[in-house]
């Protein structure tokens, strides 16, 4: 029987390896109690943000029990990455997938067999099939590692249908513990989770979700590819980063509008050939400073630790979706940015999206509670990392860190103003039997004698012209705000407004409408770079930059991405150090000892200045 926590000698190992691979002298909080669970033989959940070493939970352990950890990796290229980047570390990994000749597949299989491997990475897909199966038994299996186990929840983001099948690894090998680790789940993805897999009896560990290095800002949205641009070269010049937009065309202009800006930009979406997303992956997770423009379908196991920003040009459906795009920032704890641009159409286009969607009524609900909390955390005037962790069942206290802590929003009594407009909506339906989309009502608010306006006769309404205490854009904040708190709708192919029942209680002034002050900010004093080196002494920046000249070199020199030789966290402290000797380099936190004795002439070379050739 397995039992909770592992014998202490067993721990001892576990602490050596994470030491003696890795380079780091003790466990992040909250890894040790997964490992020791794990080491002893115990299934568990473990929900941790990104960047917060989940994989450390089941690497370190597949170096400490007998025979072969296997890993579910949900894309081939994330594979690809953490197997070169363990094998770099002095670790005995190898992955099964579609890339292989048939020959190193034969050897990577010949290795399972003969125990010669610590890991082994497949796909969710593969285990669907008895080879996959059959290969399995033929050697023995450590532990079972289940990365991205959000996948299983079918109403998630990233439902992924493969991973259905993964309940086959309790029944084929009920004595092999299994771990399922995610960045994103509610507590009904987690119950899902569980239920899917057959985890009722794993222990969970639930960390914070918090990510307090990434720095929240929602903009208005006005012309979105022109803020885009000056959010790059004002805070992130030369940083890698991802652009996400709703549409494939959008991600086609956007690429091009940055590479004609002078910015290595590389578009990704599922419309692309194949050869081309890869191709576009590759360079973006190898080179360094690359912005990659992207639907949703870039992005999942990302594990590149030096993206610096994440920027939304569209809505996301979901705060879980939002939670896990932006946690592919800041991966390697140093500042990043989640950025995301926001106006009325994203709300009124999520809307009709919902509305023309396939599926029954419930999904559609589903849906629309999804955007529901997404609005609120667009339109959220406290702390938006309060209301963000709020959604995950974590309580917090302002972080001091996100737009809304470094620059409170004002808000407004806006009833008179919902009134005004909501009245304008119900006289078109009941006085003319028409509807409309957003602009009409404000226009007729705003007085302007259009020709749709005056051919439909709507300068004759009792509410033309009463509003001209705002301005256009803010009347449409106050529609996007309306439909945000649900007191308006927007119905059918053409996206009309449409009241609700909520519209009722404040037409009859029984419920009261707080807005946020929709006018333009001036440009934020607390804006910083996000740069790896913004914060260093000029001295100490030109060591760390000489350092990363180095790494590229070294990088391209073995085919692998940079941050697999070191991340920047670890470059940093070099810098900071300066050690003089392989044995005080040999101390500083990310610096493994197979990594020591690879690269530790170069490395030390560079921060002495001389030519590591």
């Amino acid at each position: 029987m397995p039992t909770d926590l592992a014998p202490a000698a067993d721990v001892d190992e576990a602490l050596e390896a994470l030491r003696r691979v890795w380079g780091y002298d003790e466990f992040r909080p909250g890894q040790r109690e997964v490992v020791e669970h794990l080491v002893g033989g115990g299934d568990a959940l473990v929900l941790m943000p990104t960047g917060g070493g989940k994989s450390l939970c089941y690497q370190v352990p597949a170096l400490v029990r007998e025979g072969t950890a296997v890993v579910v990796s949900p894309l081939i290229a994330l594979m690809q990455d953490q197997v070169d980047a363990l094998r770099t570390a002095g670790v005995r990994a190898g992955f099964l997938n579609s890339t292989l000749l048939p020959h190193e597949r034969q050897e990577v299989e010949d290795a399972f067999v003969s125990g010669d491997l610590d890991l082994l990475y497949l796909a969710p897909e593969a285990l669907r099939g008895q080879g996959a199966q059959r290969l399995l038994d033929r050697g023995r299996v450590s532990l079972f590692a289940i990365d991205e186990a959000h996948c299983v929840a079918q109403w998630g983001h990233d439902f992924r249908p493969d991973y259905l099948a993964l309940s086959v690894l309790h029944e084929r090998w009920p004595d092999v513990p299994r771990i399922a680790l995610t960045a994103t789940a509610t507590t009904q993805t987690r119950e899902e989770i569980v239920r899917r897999l057959d985890l009722g009896s794993a222990r969970q560990f639930v960390a914070s979700f918090d990510r307090p290095n990434i720095r929240y800002r929602v903009v208005p949205k006005a012309e979105p590819k022109t803020q885009l641009l000056e959010l790059l070269r004002t805070e992130h010049p030369g940083d890698a980063g991802i652009v996400y937009c709703l549409s494939r065309a959008s991600v086609e202009k956007v690429a091009d509008q940055l590479v004609a800006a002078g910015i290595t930009a590389l578009p990704y979406h599922a419309g692309l050939d194949a050869s081309v997303r890869l191709r576009n992956q590759q360079r973006f997770l190898r080179e360094e400073g690359v912005v990659m423009v992207a639907t949703i379908a870039f992005g999942m196991g990302i594990d590149k630790p030096d993206v610096r920003f994440v920027a939304h040009l569209d809505l996301p459906k979901s705060v879980e979706g939002y939670y896990q795009e932006t946690g592919r920032a800041g991966r390697d704890g140093l500042p990043a940015t989640a950025w995301l641009a926001y106006g009325l159409n994203d709300v009124v286009q999520q809307r009709r999206m919902i509305d023309t969607s396939d599926g029954d009524l419930a999904r559609r609900r589903a849906l629309g509670a999804h955007l529901d909390a997404m609005l609120a955390l667009c339109e959220t005037a406290t702390c938006r990392r309060v209301q963000l962790l709020a959604y995950f069942d974590e309580e917090s206290a302002p972080c001091g860190n996100c737009d809304t802590c470094l620059e409170p929003p004002e808000t407004w009594d806006g009833t008179v103003a919902a009134q005004k407009l909501l009245s304008t909506v119900l006289r078109l339906q009941r006085e003319r039997g028409q509807a409309f989309g957003a602009g009409q009502s404000v226009d007729i608010l705003l007085g302007k004698t259009t020709p749709k306006v005056t051919q439909q006769g709507h300068d004759g309404l009792s509410t033309f012209g009463i509003g001209t205490e705002l301005t256009d854009a803010g009347w449409r904040g106050v529609v996007r705000q309306l439909l945000a708190q649900g007191l308006l709708a927007v119905q059918g192919e053409y996206g009309v407004l449409a009241l609700t029942e909520g519209s009722g209680q404040v037409l009859r002034g029984e419920r009261q409408v707080l807005l946020r002050r929709e006018q333009p900010r001036p440009a934020s004093r607390s804006r910083r770079s996000a740069s790896a080196a913004a914060d260093l002494p000029a001295e100490v920046q030109t060591v760390f930059e000489r350092l990363r000249a180095w790494r590229a070199a070294a990088a391209k020199e073995r085919g692998v991405p940079a941050y697999v030789i070191f991340h920047d966290a670890t470059l940093r402290q070099v810098a900071l150090d300066a050690p003089a000797s392989l044995a005080e380099l040999g101390r500083v936190s990310g610096v493994g000892e197979t990594k020591l004795a690879t690269y530790g002439e170069g490395v030390l070379a560079a921060v002495a200045g001389d030519d590591p050739a």
